[in-house]
């Protein structure tokens, strides 16, 4: 569907709201839906979704996606919508979102809409309920139940209780048997025509074929009636007796290979140390019979115990009949054997209508003959006839699927109410997760964490990716949450928490991939303080780790050099004292120090000459010259966290800006936070016990702070110089 500039010609008065930073139309009445196809594709909210993986009926989604092809968009909508208000009375009841439709709802007038009426009344009838006013969707949940009691219902499949004749049901269950079956929609398996030709070509190609066995019979057939057991015996020897036979006449060429091609002692030694009993499949691979130069087949004495019912079988159906009761088979012998069953392999070969060969042939020529292909083919034709009837039972079954799912559908397809609506969540919201004292309402499923987090990273939104896995049970799925309210502290990989579905079952979830994004104003503040901290501490834990070591490898030089020169007593002589050097490092230190505690003084001399009320001033200048620069890059960041990358990264096509702002980040991440009549005891027996030691070092650095002060100021000085003076 091509859409042009409609809105300068629409009639139509619409009503928009301004939420998530852009405009949104609203669907509150019956003339929005039908004006919706006039509505300018360009303010609709999105272009087009999967049609699968959202939390609204897979049904719905199945009827919308009319072209099959796994995605709904904007045309789809609107010949939902179309199709649903025209079968309807009042349009009203896609906006109620109930599961019951009223019978009196439906358009008699309108022709498409009377046969859903008359569909839905046979519905009701056939699951004991003629005088219902209204059908739901669990009465339309078990297509079966519906049909169960009818003969046909227009799907093109007979099971075996459409049939009125005994013989006809005993072939349908032949053919299922021998060719496979379709389920009905009354849930029993059935045949379609398909399966009916492929049986019947099936059953004429066998009958061809055991035909031209009988025409042939004299060649084909060589002991009568006994040529298919006498034939299996055959089969079952032919390969070791060739091999036999091929041994013997080895022998005869080289006298060296009997003993070879005969089983070694060390064959007969390994053998003798098992249970032969339990060991058939060795001794099977041993020859038939001793093998020796042009020497005939035993059949009576001298046969490998593990062939010797095979080849007594063999003797009685196949040597018996043509040689008697000979003790040796000879190999002159054994070729007229084979050429007998020749023209019986060939005809083998070439069997035709395998799939039927268990109804035996007496089976199939009879059903060929009585004409029973027409009877099933006219069954299914009385079936499709009703084939309109069922489509309309199919019909209401999308009818009350819209009628509960359409609108909530069109409230995140056309605008996105129901995302930014505080009682209500989306439809590719799957669930919640509780992780860092936190609750993340905003839970996409993810497919790729890799190619989904390429393109979420530009939503500006803290992401955390999550495997999720059902406990007891081998389920598994990746999801996304935003985190939009508090801190990231101790957000980590590796972390756990729990995910609750919208079907209220609980997944174990661990952190995988972490997008960082500032998350709030508060977090951005706190920032470089966090920063700082952790550098120092990181620098610490290296200084420490860097001494360690050194005292490691000087133990380990220690323990090296006692080991090389265990019997030595004199030690090393010392390295004299280097006075200069260690004043020059005690004045660099002073120096130091001096430095640091002039620029302490400064700024203590600077604070301490401000008016008291400028005190506080200077303190929050200071703090907002630290956090001011995170604080203004998160407020912009914020400002600009946005929805559309984050769903169009799950295979959305969303057609605006859909901002996050900070007070709606808020709601879709709550934080922990005690109930409000909650009692709180700050007594913590656990808790630490304070310590005067930071009270110290501050007044230390305060005193210190102080007398460079007054060194500065002169005051220690002129103290010093009227005291020396008193004294002299």
């Amino acid at each position: 569907m091509v859409f042009s500039e409609q809105l300068k010609t629409a009639k139509h008065q619409w009503l928009f709201n301004r939420l998530g930073g852009f405009d949104q139309v609203q669907l509150h009445h019956t003339d929005d839906l039908l004006a919706l196809p006039e509505l300018d594709q360009k303010l609709w909210a999105v272009l087009s979704c999967p049609a699968q993986g959202l939390q609204i009926a897979q049904e719905t989604l199945n009827y919308l996606d009319v072209d099959q092809d796994g995605r709904i968009r904007v045309p789809e909508v609107i010949a939902a919508v179309q199709w649903a208000t025209k079968v309807l009375n009042d349009p009203n009841e896609l906006l109620s979102g109930t599961s019951e439709l009223y019978l009196s709802s439906i358009a008699e007038t309108d022709a498409e809409g009377a046969k859903l009426l008359a569909s839905a009344q046979e519905i009701l009838k056939n699951l004991n309920k003629p005088d219902a006013l209204f059908i739901t969707i669990e009465d339309l949940a078990d297509m079966a139940k519906i049909f169960a009691n009818t003969q046909f219902n227009g799907d093109g499949v007979i099971p075996v209780k459409a049939a009125d004749s005994d013989d006809v049901k005993q072939l349908i269950e032949e053919i299922i048997s021998c060719c496979g079956s379709e389920l009905d929609r009354c849930g029993e398996p059935g045949v379609t025509q398909e399966k009916i030709d492929q049986f019947f070509l099936e059953a004429q190609a066998y009958a061809d074929w055991w035909a031209l066995g009988e025409e042939n019979a004299a060649r084909i057939a060589p002991f009568n009636q006994s040529t298919e057991t006498a034939a299996s015996s055959y089969a079952q020897v032919k390969a070791k007796v060739d091999d036999y036979f091929t041994r013997c006449q080895l022998a005869d060429y080289d006298n060296k290979a009997g003993e070879v091609l005969n089983p070694s002692v060390l064959t007969y030694e390994q053998l003798g140390l098992k249970n032969l009993a339990e060991q058939r499949d060795e001794l099977m691979t041993l020859p038939l019979a001793t093998i020796a130069a042009n020497r005939d087949l035993p059949l009576k004495s001298g046969l490998n115990p593990a062939w010797l019912d095979a080849i007594t079988q063999f003797q009685q159906e196949l040597v018996l009949p043509l040689y008697g009761d000979i003790a040796f088979l000879t190999q002159a012998q054994w070729h007229e054997i084979n050429e007998k069953f020749t023209d019986y392999l060939v005809w083998q070969q070439e069997k035709q209508g395998c799939v039927v060969e268990i109804l035996g042939i007496n089976r199939i020529k009879y059903v060929l003959n009585q004409g029973q292909h027409a009877v099933l083919l006219d069954l299914i034709a009385q079936d499709l006839a009703l084939a309109p009837e069922a489509e309309a039972i199919e019909s209401v079954k999308k009818l009350v699927f819209f009628c509960r799912d359409l609108n909530c559908l069109l409230n995140n397809f056309v605008n996105l109410n129901n995302f930014y609506a505080i009682d209500s969540h989306s439809i590719f919201q799957i669930g919640t997760l509780y992780v860092d004292g936190k609750s993340c309402h905003l839970c996409i499923r993810v497919n790729d964490i890799a190619k989904h987090s390429a393109m979420a990273a530009l939503s500006g939104i803290y992401l955390i990716y999550c495997e999720c896995t059902r406990p007891g049970s081998a389920e598994k799925m990746n999801i996304v949450a935003a985190v939009t309210n508090g801190d990231a502290d101790n957000l980590m990989l590796g972390r756990n928490g729990v995910f609750y579905d919208k079907n209220g079952l609980d997944w174990d979830a661990t952190i995988v991939k972490i997008i960082d994004n500032p998350i709030s104003i508060k977090q951005a503040f706190w920032l470089p303080y966090k920063r700082v901290s952790r550098m120092i501490g990181e620098q610490v834990e290296k200084f420490a780790a860097a001494k360690d070591k050194e005292q490691q490898a000087k133990a380990a030089e220690n323990v090296a050099g006692a080991s090389i020169k265990p019997d030595a007593t004199v030690a090393a002589p010392a390295q004299p004292f280097d006075v200069a050097r260690f004043a020059g490092i005690f004045a660099a230190i002073g120096l130091a120090i001096g430095a640091i505690g002039t620029a302490i003084a400064s700024l203590v001399s600077g604070f301490l000459a401000l008016s008291w009320w400028q005190m506080p001033l200077a303190i929050i200048g200071l703090m907002l010259v630290i956090s001011g620069p995170s604080m203004l890059l998160a407020w912009l960041k914020l400002r600009q966290r946005n929805l559309a990358p984050l769903l169009d990264a799950s295979g959305w096509a969303v057609n605006a800006k859909a901002l996050i702002n900070l007070s709606f980040g808020g709601y879709l991440t709550n934080i922990a936070k005690l109930p409000s009549n909650s009692v709180r005891q700050l007594l913590d027996p656990f808790a630490e016990k304070a310590q005067p030691w930071r009270l110290y070092g501050l007044i230390v650095i305060l005193v210190i702070a102080l007398l460079f002060l007054l060194m500065q100021q002169g005051v220690i000085p002129n103290l010093l110089t009227h005291w020396f003076s008193i004294k002299s």
